[in-house]
């Protein structure tokens, strides 16, 4: 069913609002895909923050003229499904994660920062663990210091016996 001017005009303007918020956008060829394997993968996304639409081609490169991702829009040809996420890494993890399961899903490109990727820039992007496993790993390095030095204080109070005397002195 073919959309009137209003009607691709709204559709324009949401993915402009998309474009402009996202930081990723990745873009897969969804042929031969059943829809139950494609609501599991919207459903996916969802959960990751990441908006997956089917859009025609030329609508979405209107959408993203004058936007960070107009560097791919010569690419934007065949049957895709564009996934913008806020999150850097968001979208093409939700993507290549699906595509490790499901054959028929192939990245076809992505872009982020200005600049596009290819198929091997998508799975790399995807690769890079999240915000919380990155801050999980900061503390770990930062806290690291501190409790070598506590272990190392620790062994020199017991050596000079200072451990022994405290723990009397505490019952």
């Amino acid at each position: 069913m073919s959309l009137n001017r209003s009607e691709k005009q709204a559709v324009v303007e949401e993915v402009t609002g998309l474009a402009a918020q996202a930081q990723t956008l990745v873009m897969a060829e969804y042929r031969g895909i059943t829809v139950a394997d494609m609501t599991r993968l919207r459903s996916d996304a969802r959960k990751q923050g990441v908006n997956l639409s089917v859009l025609k081609n030329t609508l979405a490169r209107r959408a993203v003229s004058g936007s960070a991702f107009e560097v791919v829009a010569d690419q934007m040809t065949g049957p895709l499904i564009y996934g913008f996420s806020v999150d850097a890494v968001a979208a093409a993890k939700v993507v290549a994660d699906f595509a490790k399961t499901n054959d028929k899903l192939v990245i076809r490109a992505g872009a982020y920062g200005g600049k596009a990727l290819d198929v091997n820039g998508v799975k790399q992007l995807a690769s890079i663990p999240s915000k919380e496993v990155l801050l999980a790993q900061l503390c770990g390095l930062l806290m690291s210091p501190v409790s070598r030095t506590a272990v190392v204080l620790g062994a020199l109070a017991a050596k000079k016996g200072g451990g022994d005397e405290a723990a009397p002195a505490a019952a």
